[in-house]
């Protein structure tokens, strides 16, 4: 299984024209965590696109492209590309510009995006969220299996024989498919072939079983062969639970209920809180042990090929993100990859002997 993680550069806003001093402080910040991922041996690093004040990036693309300026090996991603606001020819242009300077580690996440900030603000009716999405998604996947492309759709200008540059080192740029739950989803990610990545940042992770046994279904209904599989979870990893709950439910409540009092959610208590970290919860904030445990938790349900952990979600304090990436590359994604070794080795040697016999 594939480790890592994004997150969204939650910040405080700096409200007002220029002198962007949080803004400024957040990335050096972030560039900071995205180095220190690299070092301690994670697989990914994903930055997610918002144009609201409390996120720092809006154009993952030059962030990530800066990353692979101070990075070796982590494989760089959007945590997602809102790609019904985007056009699809400037995403695959940028993106394979981070693969051409990272080596060949760029990745895009496609989604739809959690927040509709984008679509005034690029000119997009919110009435063609969905067609936005699909016609969009169609026009990226040809991009990134032919040079030269031929494409005509509703919402945007017809590609008649043009090339597409530059392309990337990789033989084509990896896609995921970002969802949150929408059946629909699942089954479209499954019949194009498309890795999905689902988040599960509330609930019990049980009720997503059906969820992806609805992808894994319609993927061999389609002939297809399962591409990827990531569940995304927000993760806070301290020395002990205790400290792990101290130190994260201040800033983590705080964006929950501003965030909230938009969507018409409950206020979260402490309460809440500690329900969500329970050993059957969605929340993995904990000590080391606690986290690997929930992480192969979640692997039992799902058979993933992924776990990317959204960090600094809300305004964690950056030395402590900074230990809480030190402690999941150094502690939690060994004991991962050490115990889903075991488990690999426990049953192909059961299957030997079955076939001996």
């Amino acid at each position: 299984m594939e480790l890592g993680i994004y997150t969204f550069a939650d910040m405080a806003p700096d409200h007002g024209p220029g002198n962007a001093r949080n803004a400024h402080r957040r990335m050096q910040d972030l560039l900071e965590e995205i180095k220190l991922a690299d070092q301690v041996g994670l697989d990914v690093f994903a930055v997610g696109e918002h144009h609201r004040p409390d996120y720092a990036v809006s154009a993952p693309a030059v962030v990530l492209g800066a990353a692979a300026a101070i990075t070796k090996n982590i494989r760089l991603s959007s945590a997602v590309t809102v790609l019904s606001s985007d056009d699809p020819v400037r995403v695959f242009q940028s993106f394979s510009t981070v693969d051409l300077l990272s080596g060949g580690r760029a990745e895009i996440m496609v989604g739809r995006g959690s927040f509709i900030e984008s679509f005034p603000l690029f000119g997009y009716n919110l009435r063609d969220y969905d067609v936005l999405f699909a016609e969009k998604l169609d026009l990226l996947l040809k991009i990134n299996k032919n040079e030269k492309v031929s494409w005509s759709g509703k919402h945007r200008s017809p590609i008649e024989g043009l090339g597409i540059y530059p392309r990337p080192i990789q033989h084509a740029l990896p896609i995921w498919i970002a969802v949150g739950g929408t059946p629909a989803s699942a089954a479209r990610a499954a019949t194009l072939n498309i890795p999905m990545a689902l988040a599960i940042i509330g609930g019990l992770p049980e009720r997503f079983v059906p969820f992806v046994d609805l992808y894994k279904r319609t993927a061999r209904d389609a002939g297809h062969d399962i591409q990827g599989l990531s569940i995304n979870s927000h993760v806070y990893v301290a020395d002990t639970f205790e400290r792990a709950g101290d130190e994260f439910f201040p800033a983590y409540s705080a964006m929950m209920n501003r965030i909230g009092r938009e969507r018409g959610w409950n206020t979260m208590t402490r309460s809440d809180f500690e329900a969500m970290r329970s050993p059957r919860g969605s929340l993995l904030a904990g000590s080391p042990t606690e986290v690997v445990d929930k992480i192969l938790f979640e692997y039992e349900l799902f058979k993933n090929t992924r776990f990317l952990a959204q960090m600094s979600v809300g305004t964690v304090p950056h030395n402590k993100i900074l230990r809480s990436i030190e402690l999941f590359g150094t502690k939690v994604a060994p004991a991962v990859r050490k115990a889903l070794a075991n488990k690999s080795e426990a049953q192909q040697s059961v299957t030997s002997n079955n076939t001996a016999e």
